[in-house]
Formats: structure tokens, C-alpha cells, sequence
């Protein structure tokens, strides 16, 4: 299983986006960001201590519809775990083919998902996804790196399934979501724990509940609470602070 993990990982490796950084070894200070050399499947651009991954393209989408995802991270519990209301308005932040938007749609009949992605490619394969499956209350979203481009107030909750550690521009990605929220909305996070050795994914594919503490709080979000319930990700719910 190791062995056949790590071959899939090494695949979407070959077509994930390589985002330029300067190739001078020294490190370079911007108001939120920092670059240097990319490590092997980092960009070289830095958010608070963290390197930002590289994006996986469009060419990749098969790794996100591979069969058994569903076996090896049980996306059906982190469902169960969200406690939606059939009238929600959920945000999909990256949401690529929308597999996991598919899901999210059938929780909530009276509700809708905002599938939002920065590629118009898999926005593309999502629109033939609610055609083959004739799902309705999923409205796909075009955003930019800096922007979910969601109106003011317009969601009860924001999630991001392994999706976050790649944002370009996490603190103006994050100041966006949240001037989404309707009061009392919750932003969720999914990511590979970065803590366990034993999740077999790229290291810049993981990340830490302290990384992630550390960069919700400069944005103005608390941790509400961490559901143990995943095989290998956390499950992080965030409140305004």
C-alpha cells in the first residue's frame, strides 16, 4: 500500500505547476512572504515559516478521482463531521473536479455548493460532473490566487480539503473567505497531518495543527476544535475570533 501511494504521489508530482522563485539561496521579504530556492516539491515561497506546495494542474485531476480515495481517507465521515443543515451555503475552496463538492451537494438539497478553483480546466471537468450526475445546487465559481471572489456575507461555511497548503496567497485567500461568512460561519480545513511519519505524503502536502493555529489566528480566526476522525488528515473547524 506504502509502495502504491507513493507511486500515485510521484505521478502527480510530474504535473503539478512549478511557481518561479529567485534562485538566489538568500532569503528575499515581502510584507507577507519570503522566497528563496524551492525545495523539491515547494515553490521557494515562504508564509510564516511555511512553504507554500506546489499546485497540482489540471493534468493531475485523476489523482482527485482516483477509486480509492474513498477507502484510504473516507471522505464520508468528514461529511458526517460538518453537522450541515439541508438550507447551508457551503464554499468548496479549491474545489478541482468536484468530488468532494458532489458530496457536499447531497447534504444539503435546499442549500447550494460554491465550487470555486483558480483553473478554468477543472472548473470545466466540474461542469461535466453536474452534467453527467445532473446535480443542480452546485454553482461553479472562478476565482483568482488572491480571491475566492464570494460576495460579503454569503456562506455558512468555507471548506478546504487538502487544498490550503497550496494557496499562492494564503493571507489574502483567507481575508477573502472570511469577509464571505455569514455571522456565526465556520471555515474547515482538511489537511495530511505533518506531525505523523507514517502519512505517506509529500512533506510541503502536510501540515501541523500548530502551522495551521499560527497562520488562522493572524487572519483573525480561533480553533474550535480538531475532530480525531480521519485516517491520516485533520479536520480542522475555525470561528471568528
Amino acid at each position: 500500500m506504502l509502495f502504491k501511494n507513493f507511486f500515485k504521489l510521484f505521478i502527480s508530482c510530474l504535473v503539478c505547476w512549478q511557481i518561479s522563485a529567485p534562485t538566489s539561496t538568500a532569503l528575499i521579504q515581502s510584507k507577507y512572504y519570503s522566497y528563496r530556492q524551492p525545495s523539491f516539491d515547494g515553490t521557494g515561497k515562504y508564509y510564516m515559516g511555511r512553504e507554500i506546495a506546489q499546485v497540482m494542474g489540471h493534468q493531475g485531476a485523476g489523482w482527485l478521482e482516483r477509486p480509492d480515495r474513498a477507502t484510504e481517507e473516507q471522505p464520508q465521515k468528514m461529511i458526517a463531521a460538518l453537522g450541515l443543515k439541508s438550507t447551508d451555503v457551503v464554499a468548496d475552496i479549491g474545489a478541482g473536479t468536484g468530488y468532494i463538492s458532489q458530496l457536499l451537494a447531497q447534504q444539503i438539497p435546499e442549500g447550494k455548493v460554491l465550487a470555486v478553483d483558480v483553473q478554468p480546466e477543472m472548473i470545466e471537468l466540474l461542469k461535466q460532473r453536474m452534467s453527467k450526475n445532473k446535480i443542480v445546487n452546485i454553482q461553479p465559481q472562478l476565482g483568482t490566487e488572491q480571491s475566492p471572489e464570494l460576495p460579503a456575507a454569503s456562506i455558512d461555511l468555507a471548506i478546504m480539503v487538502d487544498a490550503y497548503h497550496e494557496f499562492s496567497y494564503p493571507h489574502e485567500m483567507m481575508a477573502g473567505i472570511i469577509s464571505a461568512l455569514k455571522p456565526g460561519g465556520r471555515v474547515v480545513l482538511t489537511e495530511y497531518r505533518g506531525e505523523d511519519p507514517k502519512v505517506f505524503i509529500k512533506p510541503r502536502h502536510k501540515t501541523t495543527q500548530k502551522q495551521i493555529q499560527q497562520e488562522m489566528k493572524s487572519v483573525g480566526l480561533k480553533l474550535l476544535k480538531n475532530e480525531n476522525v480521519l485516517p491520516q488528515q485533520h479536520l480542522f473547524f475555525f470561528g471568528k475570533s
